[in-house]
């Protein structure tokens, strides 16, 4: 399913993307943006930075399968199905090319994106994001050798889910243990594949977050062209507690590819 997407009007609105009902909001006017969610998030969670970017661009916000209003499907979660799951949802609303910017999980599927169609991608922002196990910090990797996820979710993110999940609020139990399941053993993407990358690359990283600056650092170095920023005073919920320090970084990495 091909439309052509209203450049000014605010939508609110499901498309068939690759046959996964996926529900997006868009709004703003300008080029293209596509704004990926961490996991276990709605849209909302990026409540304070999408009207600052929607001041220069046209601002696409979908919610991945099992997230927010979006439904789960059977089987496991993986990167490579939402990655594929958003290369679908670019086609259903009729975006050739966009910038895609993501936080935490929706870095690792907008850099798969940017691998396996690099024609969409045209500039990359990545937050907060490790491309495999050995970028956490010790104490995260600790954790990750549990079979079942510690009580370390905010309770906001559950509410926001029971409120507008189509499976119903009692999923949500199902949609946490899928995900542990998933980031347990993924991403497992090698340096060498970074170097794959043709799209320009910001990195963004809080001092505090899960994944080490050292790991940034060498994201950086493996890409062809890439910038890091290092945000001091910040943890992993970087987007939610500085959404105005994020939005500069972003907007003036994208507008200098203008210059």
């Amino acid at each position: 399913m091909t439309t052509t997407p209203q450049r000014d009007a605010k939508v609110q609105d499901y498309v068939d993307a690759g046959g996964l009902k996926t529900y997006y909001e868009a709004e703003g006017a300008g080029e293209p943006l596509v704004l990926l969610h961490g996991g276990f998030c709605t849209i909302e969670t990026y409540g304070g930075l999408t009207p600052l970017l929607a001041e220069h661009y046209r601002v696409y916000l979908p919610e991945r399968r099992a997230h927010g209003h979006t439904p789960d499907v059977d089987g496991p979660l993986t990167y490579e199905a939402m990655a594929q799951d958003t290369i679908a949802f670019l086609d259903a609303v009729g975006l050739p090319a966009a910038h895609m910017v993501g936080w935490s999980d929706g870095a690792v599927v907008g850099l798969l994106v940017a691998l396996r169609r690099p024609d969409l991608v045209r500039r990359l922002v990545m937050i907060g994001q490790n491309i495999n196990q050995e970028g956490l910090r010790p104490e995260v990797l600790e954790m990750l050798k549990l079979d079942t996820m510690p009580d370390m979710l905010p309770p906001m993110l559950r509410d926001l889910y029971a409120a507008v999940s189509p499976d119903g609020p009692e999923h949500w139990d199902v949609v946490v243990d899928k995900m542990w399941q998933m980031i347990r053993t993924e991403p497992n993407i090698g340096f060498a594949e970074l170097e794959k990358v043709s799209a320009s690359t910001l990195l963004i990283v809080a001092d505090q977050d899960f994944p080490t600056v050292e790991h940034a650092e060498a994201m950086q170095k493996s890409l062809p062209d890439a910038r890091l920023e290092v945000v001091p005073d910040a943890t992993h919920g970087l987007p939610m507690e500085k959404p105005d320090v994020v939005a500069r970084l972003v907007l003036d990495f994208l507008a200098s590819g203008r210059r």
